[in-house]
């Protein structure tokens, strides 16, 4: 298991095997990841604890806005927008395919490169 720190918080990856990798996003209240899609990644997310919102683009190619709270889960599949904020502290549980790098940043609260990994 380990630790990596973010601006908005930090995340605890608990696996990371040939298929798969689990985490944990703890997102500090107010804060927001950014708006970004992912070529390759896909993931699903079950909020743990706290509120949230989820900006994720539909089907239609159209920003949704999600309420989330606890036991509430998302699927993220590969090109779609989306962007997590937190409306209080939260824990979000993510299982997802393996890409971890793979980060297209369209915006971004903390100046990180558009297209970091």
């Amino acid at each position: 298991m380990r630790r990596v720190d973010k601006p908005w918080g930090y995340e605890t990856i608990w696996v990371e095997a040939e298929g798969f990798v689990g985490k944990i996003l703890h997102i500090n209240e107010g804060h927001r990841l950014s708006l970004q899609f992912h070529r390759e990644k896909d993931e699903a997310i079950l909020i743990q604890s706290g509120q949230m919102e989820l900006v994720l683009e539909d089907e239609f190619g159209e920003l949704q806005l999600l309420e989330l709270g606890p036991g509430d889960s998302a699927r993220i599949l590969p090109g779609r927008r989306h962007r997590f904020r937190a409306v209080t502290d939260c824990d979000i549980v993510e299982l997802s395919s393996p890409q971890l790098g793979d980060v297209v940043r369209l915006e971004d609260d903390y100046g990180r490169v558009p297209n970091g990994g």
